[in-house]
């Protein structure tokens, strides 16, 4: 090899620059190398098998004896190895600096670096600030550390610009192989790259050896390197390993890590990366990548599946590995910043479904602390949270709920109005959803409500808490629903804050606090993914192909668990579906919208057709029926205003704004189309809310026939209305910076708009959760009933109401949510309702009889007691008092009761729910949203880089 003579005694600079099919980047490396203001000592390139000509290259610059020629299947480490050993040792203090040939340094990088040297005795490694080689403001890395999995964090944002931000010399736990810069005595002490990393983290693995050896790792940020980055984004091909690049990654990041932590902190990050895989393994598959999900599980095996491969490693790099580990965690990913990364992971996820912005990477700075020493902390979590405004009306509508709810929190049971006392846990809900005959009241064999396995799985999440998936459900129903509303529009409502509006006034709607006052969880969660269906509609009607099935997917998955709670939601769908279908011809955008509307009927069958049989029961909805919460005869001007009465409901000029807002936003020409679809949603509401508000119901288990409640329709109409007003607020900003009359109106339309959510939230904090609703409520069967009560008997309880005796039979003990939503047969039903009539009508004993062969062991008559009802009954010489007071009397057959046997079991029921069980899985993952194959970020499209002739000397 021709080597030329060192001209500065002090420092000696060997540089080395390995190729291997780079030759579109290799011509600018060796020119932006040759031109260096402080010229390197020796230069030596290394070809591993190109097929390119950046051989030739090579030759061209150097001269064919400073180029050395190795097999394609060589790695970097060989390879610099091979170089070193060729060379042999040079007098003074050696520094190797090690370059890619995709990796072009700025002209005073390698002086910058050695003066940097020069300052700290104590720095062995020390690399340049990297940037993009396309876009070359774009910053790469600024040093590199990792978790305790091994997860890469270089502390940047996805697309992240350099403007200064990072200057300085920061101590770091690694800097890349390209352009880094090695004391030769700390490479030969610490032994170099390690062969068994041909590729990936063989950099980190080297540092943090350096690391241990008691010396430091500097990233230098005032040299500048523009790197590729051609391995790790795919740009040629790789022919060191015959593994996928993606597993040998995650396999070297796991060995890494593992052969390098101390033993204490190793058990751990055993356990860490045990889960961890399992999880992203498992999130793969979500995303529809099985290579991905196959690359990780194979990863994990190949490096936990050769435990004396990692004994050798953990003894060859246990010199120092103790004593270095203080300064090491410090320069680790600090603790919690893997639950961010999750949550990134997660949001990344869902940026699929447009709902969300994609998320950056981990965002980590360096903190001096009083001894000196720099400490990573993670300040990304905490700027999000309080610069986001979606986040942030989250954050308020949360202090507005809990405000508005307080009487409702800190009791022992919620209950009440719609919703029945909430007990039992996930598993209950399963065995409810799961038997074949219900002993529930007079016993049934239909099929439970679907949305019994919605809560079962909710509840499961929430260790088994069916109070608290119910309590976020409908206690939380305000908060989320505003969370939804701000996701939801992103890609259709310009501006955040008018977004934040939008979100806030779609929150704080009379229907919800109507929702959370009356207890009615269907409406409550159908408020929280209306505004998602809006979004996956707009997709499947415009989006591409692919991305419009994907949503037209979601949209029917969401459908489904809509309509369990509220059966109304799909016909409501359906025909402003079809109509939008018809407005919006699109190729395909027909048959996505078919599949949408199809999938709730598949997951839900046969209760879907066990509903439709009885058309009344379509506009009922999860929960109890009760005439009390419904107001009859509801005025036109209350549903114009988007009140659908009853309990919890603010005053009607709390809306008006709003109205107003949305009338005074048709006046514009802006939207025109977006501005009549808008109309046309808000009349189709409102049109069927005038019926269902007008249309009597009878409970599914028999009782008063009254008004079905029109709350979910008006949040229809709601949202058509606060779109209109929404798509025209650019135009307000244009008449507030015109001046003039044209401001004043532009500022006055604002205040007004304003003045819905600012109100309804002050009105609804001053009234509170004014409604049937309560944080404690008594079992429906007193304890007195419930402890008599055996083989299964039943109790009638009784209730006097203006409108007449309302009845219930209930099995031993207080109903479990769902079961009030079971029907009933329709023969035992009108016997018991007779019997029941006759007892308080005072009747001779064929009633007690009735009841008698019903099961019936107890009559409980519940509060507010009716002395005219309790007379009768004592009058019964067929019942016995037990107990009587203001509050509550329970009274006993005296006569033999006969418990009715449970009839044959269908046995084709199992395999239904399996087969329901299958579809779901299925839509599940039809729904889920792909991503791209390799996990890592978009690059722009390469641009030729013409090759000029190197400098030679």
């Amino acid at each position: 090899m021709s080597i030329t003579d060192p001209p500065h005694p002090h420092h000696t600079v060997t540089a080395i620059v390995v190729s291997h099919d780079g030759s579109r980047w290799l011509g600018e490396t060796l020119e932006a190398l040759l031109r260096q203001t402080r010229p390197a000592d020796r230069i030596v390139g290394v070809d591993n098998g190109s097929r390119d000509g950046s051989a030739a290259l090579l030759a061209g610059a150097f001269g064919p004896r400073a180029v050395l020629s190795l097999p394609r299947s060589t790695g970097f480490g060989e390879a610099v190895a091979e170089v070193l050993d060729r060379l042999g040792p040079d007098d003074g203090q050696e520094w190797i600096w090690l370059l890619h040939d995709d990796c072009a340094p700025d002209s005073h990088a390698l002086q910058t670096l050695l003066r940097a040297a020069d300052q700290d005795p104590k720095a062995a490694v020390l690399g340049p600030k990297l940037r993009d080689w396309l876009d070359r403001r774009l910053l790469l890395e600024v040093g590199v550390t990792v978790d305790r999995t091994g997860r890469r964090d270089t502390g940047l944002e996805a697309r992240e610009y350099d403007q200064g931000q990072y200057d300085g010399v920061r101590d770091v736990l690694s800097v890349s192989t390209a352009g880094m810069l090695i004391r030769r005595d700390v490479w030969e002490e610490v032994g170099g790259l390690d062969p068994a990393l041909p590729l990936f983290r063989d950099d980190l693995d080297l540092c943090w050896r350096v690391r241990s050896a008691g010396y430091r790792v500097l990233n230098v940020t005032r040299a500048v390197a523009w790197h590729a980055e051609a391995a790790a984004r795919r740009r040629r091909r790789i022919t060191v390993s015959g593994d996928h690049p993606r597993r040998l990654d995650r396999r070297n990041a796991m060995f890494v890590v593992m052969a390098n932590l101390p033993f204490r902190p190793l058990l751990l990050a055993l356990i860490r990366n045990m889960v961890g895989s399992l999880l992203r393994t498992a999130l793969f598959l979500a995303a529809k990548q099985p290579a991905a999900a196959l690359d990780e599980f194979l990863a994990f095996g190949s490096v936990f599946g050769h435990p004396a491969r990692m004994l050798r490693a953990r003894r060859a790099r246990a010199a120092g590995r103790e004593q270095s580990y203080g300064t090491v965690r410090r320069l680790l990913t600090p603790p919690g910043a893997g639950w961010r990364r999750l949550a990134d992971r997660v949001r990344s996820y869902l940026a699929g479904t447009g709902f969300v912005e994609s998320a950056g990477r981990h965002h980590a700075v360096a903190a001096r602390q009083e001894d000196g020493e720099e400490l990573l902390t993670d300040v990304g979590v905490t700027q999000r949270v309080f610069t986001n405004p979606g986040v942030l009306l989250f954050l308020a509508l949360t202090l507005v709920t809990l405000a508005a709810e307080r009487s409702l929190f800190g009791g022992a049971r919620l209950g009440g109005g719609a919703l029945v006392p909430v007990i039992g846990g996930a598993s209950d809900l399963w065995d409810l959803y799961r038997e074949e005959y219900h002993q529930t009241g007079l016993g049934s064999d239909a099929w439970a409500p679907p949305y019994v396995a919605v809560l079962a799985v909710l509840a499961g999440l929430l260790f088994g808490k069916t109070w608290l998936a119910v309590s976020l459900l409908l206690l939380g129903c305000v908060p989320l629903a505003g969370l939804s509303a701000y996701a939801a529009t992103r890609s259709m409502i310009p501006g955040r804050w008018t977004r934040v509006w939008l979100a806030a006034s779609y929150a704080l709607l009379p229907v919800a606090t109507g929702a959370v006052a009356a207890g009615r969880l269907g409406t409550a969660v159908v408020l929280v993914l209306l505004p998602l269906y809006a979004a996956l509609a707009t997709r499947v009607l415009t989006g591409e192909r692919r991305r419009a099935r994907r949503a037209a997917w979601c949209l029917g998955l969401l459908l489904a668990v809509g309509t369990a709670f509220v059966p109304l939601v799909h016909p409501l769908t359906a025909v402003l579906g079809a109509l939008a279908a018809l407005a919006f011809p699109r190729r395909g955008a027909a048959v996505s919208m078919v599949v949408a509307f199809t999938v709730p009927v598949v997951l839900l069958l046969p209760w879907l057709v066990q509903t439709a049989a009885d058309p009344g029961r379509l506009l009922l909805e999860a929960g109890l029926h009760q005439p009390s919460l419904v107001e009859t005869g509801l005025p036109a001007r209350s549903l114009l205003l988007l009140s659908p009465g009853g309990p919890g409901m603010p005053p009607l000029w709390v809306t008006g704004g709003l109205v107003a807002a949305c009338l005074a936003a048709s006046l514009t020409r802006r939207n025109r189309l977006a501005v009549a679809v808008g109309w046309g949603v808000t009349l189709f509401g409102l049109l069927v809310a005038i019926l269902v508000s007008r249309t009597q119901v009878t409970p599914v288990g028999g009782g008063v026939a009254a008004p079905a409640w029109p709350g979910v329709p008006l949040a229809f109409a709601a949202t058509g209305m606060l779109v209109v007003a929404a798509l025209t607020a650019d135009r307000i900003a244009e008449f507030r910076a015109a001046g003039g009359p044209r401001r004043v109106a532009a500022l006055g339309v604002v205040l007004v708009a304003f003045s819905t959510p600012l109100l309804a939230a002050g009105m609804w904090i001053a009234e509170g959760a004014d409604g049937p609703l309560r944080g404690t409520v008594r079992d429906v069967v007193p304890a007195l009933a419930a402890a008599n009560s055996t083989g299964g008997e039943r109790t009638l309880v009784l209730r006097g109401t203006e409108d007449g005796l309302l009845y219930t039979v209930l099995r031993g003990r207080t109903p479990i949510v769902g079961e009030a939503d079971i029907p009933v047969p329709d023969g035992p039903r009108e016997r018991v309702r007779l019997a029941a009539a006759g007892l308080v009508s005072g009747r001779g004993g064929d009633d007690a009889r009735v009841l008698a062969a019903h099961g019936v062991r107890f009559v409980v008559l519940a509060a507010p007691v009716d002395p005219r009802i309790s007379g009768a009954l004592d009058s019964q010489p067929a019942l016995a008092r037990m107990s009587l007071s203001r509050a509550v009397g329970v009274w006993r057959l005296t006569q033999p009761v006969t418990v009715p046997a449970a009839p044959p079991g269908d046995p084709w029921h199992g395999r239904r729910l399996w087969g329901q069980a299958v579809l779901v899985i299925v839509v599940v993952a039809l729904a889920a949203p792909g991503s791209r194959s390799d996990g890592r970020e978009p690059v722009p499209q390469e641009r030729p880089v013409p090759v000029r002739k190197p400098v030679t000397r």
